[in-house]
């Protein structure tokens, strides 16, 4: 693996880098449900919005970003709070290098100074794979210690074929009687 690796907090300016990883996924996989691929302004709108709260992360090999991980809320009411869903990516020919590894392991690391406590990870599934998708994702989750704990059956089409979801856990600590409140990225950064 290139030494020539770093992570840092994502910026509005990385939508058009960060958009060339995430198009080929929207057009030629099942990984994302999603059919059109956003416009630079809406992945754009996605970072900053996901920055007031949560972590979005981008990984860099020299100057170049290969991969990207964030975490966004796992449902919007209160009690919620300590759980986040969580997401990654990286470019094709970057795969299976230990980038996502130590780029989803970054990830933890904040979120735990965050105080979030579980994390969920949505992944497109099938009993059958095929070109548009192998459960290499969840594979790679449970490498990292998430469980899998729910399943929902064919609940999502796209390419003519019906895909499975999964819901996949992990915990990053107890959980308290008495949590302590979560702590917004914005808190976070100002603190390093």
């Amino acid at each position: 693996m290139n030494t020539n690796i770093s992570i840092r907090m994502a910026t509005e300016a990385d939508a058009e880098e960060i958009l060339k990883i995430y198009a080929p996924y929207v057009t030629d996989t099942a990984i994302t449900f999603e059919y059109d691929i956003p416009s630079i302004a809406e992945l754009s709108r996605r970072i900053k919005d996901t920055l007031q709260t949560y972590p979005y992360i981008v990984t860099l090999e020299g100057q170049s970003i290969v991969g990207y991980a964030y975490a966004s809320a796992f449902k919007e009411r209160a009690a919620y709070n300590w759980a986040v869903e969580t997401a990654i990516y990286l470019k094709q020919d970057c795969r299976g290098k230990g980038l996502g590894k130590k780029l989803y392991l970054a990830l933890e690391n904040i979120l735990k100074r965050q105080n979030i406590i579980n994390l969920n990870a949505c992944i497109a599934y099938t009993s059958i794979e095929d070109e548009h998708l192998d459960n290499t994702s969840t594979a790679f989750h449970e490498h990292l210690g998430y469980s899998k704990v729910a399943r929902f059956t064919k609940c999502g089409y796209k390419f003519g074929t019906w895909y499975d979801m999964i819901w996949m856990e992990k915990m990053l600590g107890e959980h308290p009687d008495a949590p302590d409140p979560v702590i917004p990225i914005t808190e976070i950064q100002a603190l390093t």
